[in-house]
């Protein structure tokens, strides 16, 4: 793309506001890397990001977004790659542009308007499809401001950037108002009252679509299951909302109700069709890891202990957490693993994959908007434990957690276990705006280790099974239990076992 020139846009008022929008450039070594992983880079040049009206308004810089994104505060799936993406030089910013445009009245609209650029100018740097999906991003600029400009209310501004992004093709490229990224920043504290659901965009349909519910939630107990469509949210069709606008409207104070519209696919066991429930709100306490030891008789007749560990929530700790948990499950005569990813659509912590593996494996390929592919490597890495391992995944299974399953299958160190995962297979990065609004842009896709694209088409597991709780459990297990829980009745930990049966039968302690 050639670089813009300066461009004025026909103001309506006497007095337009000039932004200048200065290169992203970013300081970045030959090298980039942190304690456990590194991938290779571009060198580049080193500037702040800067907007000026005619005062020169600096924005904060994104510097400690860079920090971040090195001391691994930021999930695996955004942070991988964001380096990637943004530490190239770009000639479509190899000169600075200024953009003028009419000020509105109104000081909430005007606020916006400065917002607009800003995301537009990221958009224009960093977003995956040079193309901007076919389309001349410098004139969706144009045409956006002209519509903001007689507005009155923050946000009808807002829905007119909605729109504009919208326009890309990419439903995970989008912008959430300072009230919904306040919102969105919720949880890693547990410290949430709403419904206890996680929702996405599904990418083919646009549908919303439930990832999974808490345990033991108000949407559990109310009967929502993963793979529900939502359609309504107290009356209010959710057709083009996102998953940030859907999830504020299900949150709310503890003992509040909230009216939801599902229609629920066929399932075993489940009747299709489209309901109404309501639903009282109340506390969710995100609980990241659960773990337990799990007996199993092997088919020579050896009991032996099968550690299974849950990571159904983020949380800053969680790699550390997981850890911990791994070390008190072997001193628990813990001989074998099951990793359970289902239903998982959370972000993950990049140091979560140096419990399992060693050396300087590759995790995921990063593909960036110029088609490069970028490895992304452990440094050094040293495994915790080398025991058979065995991952579960299923439809729910999304983002990070499928880097995850694809980094330990294909590097040889799991075997997967259950359904195809959910295939979302695009990296964003977020980042707050000066108004305290956040832009989430697609920024590259990931290919697994082996390159295997994982977008819209998801990870296929090595081994079947079904997720239905049996009537009527081994009988091996029923041997040595009086009581049977619902982890040793369900098929695809039995899978599971029998995996682990076959891997040390040969001898690999994958």
């Amino acid at each position: 793309m050639e670089p813009l020139a300066p461009k004025i846009i026909s103001p309506k008022s006497p007095n337009p506001i000039p932004v200048k929008l200065y290169p992203h450039r970013f300081w970045c070594s030959n090298r980039c890397k942190s304690k456990k992983w590194s991938m290779p880079m571009h060198s580049c040049a080193s500037d702040n990001v800067k907007l000026a009206e005619s005062s020169k308004l600096q924005l904060n810089n994104r510097k400690d977004f860079i920090e971040s994104i090195a001391k691994g505060f930021v999930g695996f799936a955004a942070a991988a790659t964001a380096l990637a993406s943004i530490c190239f030089d770009s000639p479509a910013f190899a000169e600075s542009l200024t953009v003028a445009f009419p000020a509105s009245r109104a000081p909430e609209v005007n606020t916006v308007q400065r917002t607009l650029v800003e995301a537009w100018g990221l958009i224009r740097e960093t977003f995956v499809d040079p193309t901007f999906n076919h389309q001349d991003w410098d004139s969706k600029l144009q045409q956006t401001m002209v519509e903001i400009f007689p507005l009155k209310s923050a946000d009808a501004a807002y829905s007119k950037i909605s729109g504009m992004l919208s326009t890309l093709g990419d439903p995970f490229t989008r912008i959430i108002s300072p009230k919904e990224y306040q919102s969105f920043r919720i949880g890693s504290d547990g410290n949430l009252q709403g419904v206890g659901l996680f929702i996405s965009v599904e990418p083919r349909t646009g549908h919303l679509v439930v990832l999974s519910c808490v345990e033991d939630s108000p949407a559990a107990r109310a009967g929502i299951h993963e793979g529900d469509e939502l359609i309504e949210i107290n009356g209010e069709r959710l057709d083009g909302i996102d998953s940030e606008a859907a999830a504020l409207k299900l949150r709310g104070r503890a003992g509040t109700p909230v009216t939801v519209k599902v229609h629920s696919g066929k399932d075993v066991g489940r009747e299709s069709g489209t309901r109404e429930v309501n639903i009282p709100r109340g506390y969710i306490k995100l609980s990241p890891i659960s773990r337990t030891i799990i007996p199993h008789r092997t088919p020579d007749g050896h009991l032996t202990k099968t550690g299974y560990v849950k990571l159904s929530a983020f949380s800053q700790t969680a790699a550390a957490d997981m850890a911990n948990t791994i070390h008190e499950l072997e001193s628990e005569g813990a001989h074998s693993y099951i990793l359970d990813l289902r239903n998982n659509p959370v972000i993950l912590r990049l140091d979560v994959a140096q419990i399992w593996l060693d050396g300087d494996e590759t995790l995921v390929n990063a593909v960036d908007r110029e088609g490069h592919t970028l490895p992304i490597n452990m440094v050094d890495g040293h495994a915790i434990t080398h025991d058979p391992l065995v991952v579960l995944v299923n439809e729910g299974s999304a983002s990070a957690s499928e880097i995850l399953a694809g980094a330990l299958h294909d590097n040889g160190r799991a075997i997967l276990v259950g359904h195809k995962t959910f295939g979302k297979g695009k990296i964003q990065s977020v980042t707050e705006l000066h108004d305290g609004s956040a832009l989430f842009v697609t920024v590259a896709k990931y290919l697994s280790p082996a390159l295997h694209d994982i977008d819209q088409v998801g990870i296929t597991p090595d081994v079947q099974c079904t997720t239905d709780m049996l009537s009527s459990p081994k009988e091996s297990l029923l041997k040595n239990k009086s009581s049977v829980s619902s982890l040793e009745a369900d098929s695809c930990i039995m899978v599971a076992e029998h995996e682990l049966d076959v891997q040390e039968s040969k001898g690999t302690a994958s």
